[in-house]
């Protein structure tokens, strides 16, 4: 180890040639796109034995994912120490309560004067980290600033470790333990010190933000067209009532119609148009079952009121020149309908949050398919227009081993030792703001009920909010807790939408996730923004729910259905803008087996997915559609086995698809082994050939290198072979693979030009086919771009043992054979299932092991010796060796490139392995490309 941390700080401050460990090297910290300051702190905390942090200011909105981590980290008794102090009265009296709560760190406040150190120190298992810079432990110097931190590891022997340990040690004597005496002393004269912020003018005037110009300008630009209709799908809390108002400034209508399914809405949407549109008051009317404005030039209505027979026929068809629907998703209902059906103005604006309807509903079919614009809550978050939230995964109550799920009892979801687990946890996570204000989602009435009681008989007041409850009741709650006679209202799925608590700070999930939409509607709940509302914290108690693989993909608005993409975004820590993500290690693993269990892409998945994209196309969507509109990946398509092409896919949609034998085979292949894009030199040619006789070979080199693709002969020759289906000349069953694929050759190749065959050139003509087959190369083509075609392998990329023979240019495909790896004449591919279940397995039995990112000790099969001919071969230092790995079978096919490997030759011996303890020869592979942090926590990091 020594020697690795030697070389390392070398390496950083001396030659960068020298070899090293990533972890271990010198580095400048910074916060970027990809990187930030707070994920390199965390990862130091969860691998540290302890740490010392001394921070003069902190921030209450960086102190929820710190919590998480501390949680996991006293469950293994890690314990740190951080001192801070009161210097520029900056950190808060709050920071410092809150920090009090972390049972497995100390809290020092020094005492000397001007404190201003920002330096953060970790006990690792065989050396010391520090991180040491200009940032504070806030949001903005950890996630936003521009703010620059060292990393450098030492050993203990180090000067600059002693000088550091003497430096703590002097700074621990000149401190004391924080304590509730000397905070209330503290909370009693703190004055919080004085921000100089920019100059805001006294203009009342509301002028639309970056993207509702850019909605705007869509909605124009459909008038202009002369449309009728148009959808905005706007976030919730990102101003679409304003953003109608705007839009109605704009068309400058004769008379203008709000519609909305409840009076409340219909009320604060008057108020903000009035704001917009700056017209007399005398203008603005309401029609609802308790107001009847009917010659108000803006008038805004109840749905309920406004489809009554005596109130429709009071106006004329043509009465309203632009009428706005609000919360458009319910446009499918019969009142709706009516309306619809019985008023001709020259413009229907539909405004929604969700156009995705659990009922299935087209909502875009009634608005003529026109999207006009998308702003999504993860957009929303970036663009800071909400507030920003803290969301953690924690694990729900649990005692005996019995955990919560879809069929817990209601006494054990009631109990009282679950109650106050819950509460634990609420006053641990928090909340921004004096007091908690917090909206809890239940499954059960009966739940609601007992746990509003349990909560306030413990001293946080709280009412329980059904669909039995009136809205003028509902209102009447919502106004307790706003007024601070409550702390929580707990409710079963009454507030997904449409009920404004701009003040909420916490949102708390004590249900399964049972839909995304939903998911995010509520969630939505506490996004306003509210003067003194930094942030929102959401806690999601996780039990044993089937349906827990939702909640990452809910987060993340990650409709792709790509599991490896699902992992992990349940594995790093992700963020939206300045909100951050975050699971206990307990709650990730219920959600990984979550995951596991269900099948993303199934038909019936698929279908859903298929049915949506086509009601907002309003046309049969293609592959291309679904990567463009951002909807399931079209890798999920390409690579599931229900169906052997897109083509196959829409017949079992119902669609009329009329294509031979051949024309299917065709598709099959390009479908299976050319539309992911893992290599685009085949793709190239043939889309090339779609719009030319021919194609000479320098034409195509030439088209290959402005393309940045890496051409040699032996690629050339592959792609002759790989076209030719002769790569696939090998058993598949009964047949071959390629008699599957229909047996001909896609190109012909005169001398030195490529021509598409002549089958082929006639299956052209055929205008689905034709369609298909163009579709399927696009589609290859977009996806190429996640490779790096430059080389044959991209780092990090997922491949099968299909496609490395493939990019091997390998003359057949060996992968039936090929198990664990094949020695060729200078190529080595290993494949290596890091995890595996099932003992008996060759990798299981043969422990193969990453040590620090760098090197993996990697065993032959057995029965092997050192003089095997296998052996000697692939000991020959002019081998080269490709390293692919996956976690474990239930990530499919696919195996991570982790780059080429060098075999440490001291490192190789020949021992027994396995149960069946038979020969077979160990050796250290030794990484070229040391693995990354993200990789390493992906692949093995449980």
């Amino acid at each position: 180890m020594d020697n690795l941390l030697q070389n390392s700080i070398l390496n950083g401050l001396y030659d960068e040639h020298l070899p090293s460990q990533s972890r271990l090297t010198p580095r400048l910290l910074t916060n970027s796109k990809y990187d930030n300051l707070w994920f390199s702190l965390r990862k130091s905390l969860l691998t540290c034995s302890s740490f010392t942090w001394v921070v003069a200011f902190i921030s209450e909105n960086m102190l929820t994912p710190f919590k998480l981590i501390m949680e996991d980290l006293a469950k293994k008794q890690i314990k740190g120490t951080l001192i801070t102090g009161a210097y520029l009265n900056f950190n808060s009296p709050k920071v410092f309560a809150e920090l009090m709560k972390i049972p497995n760190l100390e809290v020092r406040i020094s005492q000397q004067d001007g404190f201003h150190v920002k330096g953060y120190l970790f006990e690792q298992k065989d050396s010391q980290e520090m991180i040491i810079g200009s940032a504070n432990f806030t949001r903005n110097a950890l996630l936003e600033n521009s703010e620059w931190a060292l990393k450098v590891n030492t050993n203990k022997q180090a000067a600059l470790t002693k000088q550091l340990a003497s430096e703590i040690e002097s700074l621990k004597a000149n401190s004391f333990k924080l304590n509730k005496a000397w905070l209330d002393e503290y909370a009693a004269n703190w004055v919080k010190p004085v921000v100089n912020k920019p100059f805001v003018s006294n203009e009342q005037v509301i002028r639309p933000n970056a993207m509702q110009v850019d909605a705007l300008k869509q909605l124009d630009l459909l008038a202009q067209n002369e449309q009728k209709r148009g959808l905005v799908v706007s976030a919730t809390g990102t101003g679409k009532t304003y953003l109608g108002a705007f839009a109605v400034k704009n068309y400058q209508p004769k008379r203008f119609l709000y519609l909305v399914h409840r009076e409340q809405i219909a009320k604060k949407a008057l108020a903000s148009f009035k704001k917009v549109l700056g017209e007399p008051d005398n203008k603005f009317g309401l029609l609802t079952g308790n107001s009847q404005d009917l010659d108000k030039k803006y008038l805004f209505a109840t749905v309920q009121t406004m489809s009554q027979e005596r109130t429709l026929t009071q106006f004329k068809p043509e009465e309203f020149d632009y009428i706005l629907i609000d919360e458009a998703h319910r446009a499918a209902a019969p009142s709706y309908q009516k309306i619809l059906q019985y008023f001709k103005p020259k413009f229907w604006l539909g405004m929604t949050a969700t156009p995705e309807r659990m009922d299935k509903q087209d909502v875009y079919r009634i608005f003529d398919y026109n999207l006009a614009y998308e702003i999504r809550l993860k957009d929303a978050l970036q663009e800071n227009m909400l507030a920003p939230f803290h969301y953690v995964g924690v694990q729900d109550y649990e005692k005996d081993g019995q955990n919560i799920d879809e069929t817990s009892d209601l006494r054990f979801l009631t109990n009282e030792e679950r109650v106050d687990y819950l509460l634990k946890e609420l006053d641990y996570y928090g909340y921004c703001g004096k007091r908690p204000e917090g909206l809890v989602f239940c499954s059960r009435t009966q739940e609601v009920q007992e746990l509003a009681r349990l909560f306030t008989q413990k001293g946080y007041p709280a009412k329980a909010l059904t669909n039995e409850d009136s809205e003028f009741q509902r209102q009447k709650v919502v106004n307790q807790l706003q007024a601070g006679q409550l702390n929580y209202i707990f409710t079963v799925d009454l507030f997904n939408e449409g009920i404004d608590i701009p003040s909420l700070n916490q949102i708390v999930m004590l249900r399964n996730t049972q839909s995304s939409i939903v998911f995010i509607q509520q969630l939505g709940r506490g996004l306003r923004k509210y003067p003194g509302k930094d942030f929102v914290t959401v806690i999601d108690f996780i039990g044993n729910y089937k349906n827990n693989y939702l909640i990452p993909l809910a987060l993340n608005h990650d409709v792709s259905r790509l599991r490896e993409k699902a992992i992990r975004e349940v594995k790093l820590p992700q963020l939206l803008g300045v909100s951050t993500i975050n699971f206990s290690q307990v709650a990730s693993q219920k959600i990984l087996n979550s995951l596991e269990k269900i099948k993303l892409d199934s038909m019936r998945q698929l279908r859903e997915s298929y049915q949506e994209l086509s009601q907002k196309l309003g046309r049969v969507p293609m592959l291309l559609d679904f990567l463009k509109y951002g909807s399931t990946s079209p890798e999920v398509f390409i690579n599931n086995s229900s169906f052997k092409n897109y083509g196959d896919f829409l017949i079992k949609m119902g669609e009329k698809i009329d294509l031979t034998e051949q024309e299917n085979q065709v598709l099959n292949f390009v479908t299976k082994e050319l539309s992911l894009g893992k290599r685009v030199h085949e793709l190239i040619l043939l889309k090339a050939l779609l719009t030319r006789d021919y194609l000479s070979t320098d034409e195509y080199i030439k088209i290959l290198k402005e393309n940045k693709t890496y051409v040699n002969d032996e690629a050339l020759e592959s792609v002759d072979n790989f076209l030719s289906l002769d790569f696939f000349d090998v058993k598949a069953g009964k047949t071959t693979k390629k008699q599957q694929y229909g047996g001909r050759s896609l190109i012909e190749k005169n001398e030195d030009e490529y021509h598409l065959a002549n089958f082929l050139r006639v299956s052209l003509k055929n205008s689905d086919f034709k369609r298909l087959f163009e579709d399927a190369l696009t589609v290859g083509l977009a996806l190429s771009k996640n490779y790096d075609q430059s080389k044959q392998f991209s780092l990090y990329q997922r491949y099968d043992r299909k496609d490395v023979c493939h990019l091997l240019n390998w003359k057949l495909d060996v992968s039936a054979p090929m198990y664990g790896y094949r020695v060729e004449e200078n190529q080595t591919p290993i494949f290596i299932t890091y995890h595996e279940k099932d003992l008996n397995k060759r990798s299981s039995a043969y422990n193969n092991q990453l040590q620090d990112g760098k090197i993996m000790r990697w065993y032959t099969r057995s029965p092997r010796h050192l003089d095997s001919p296998e052996v000697q071969k692939l000991l020959d230092e002019q081998m080269k060796i490709y390293v692919f790995v996956k976690r474990s079978d239930s990530d499919g096919k696919g195996f991570y490139y982790l780059g080429t490997a060098k075999i440490d030759q001291d490192s190789v011996k020949q021992e027994k392995v396995g149960s069946k303890m038979k020969p077979a020869v160990g050796m250290d592979l030794v990484l070229d490309t040391e693995l990354s942090t993200q990789m390493r926590d992906v692949l093995f990091i449980e």
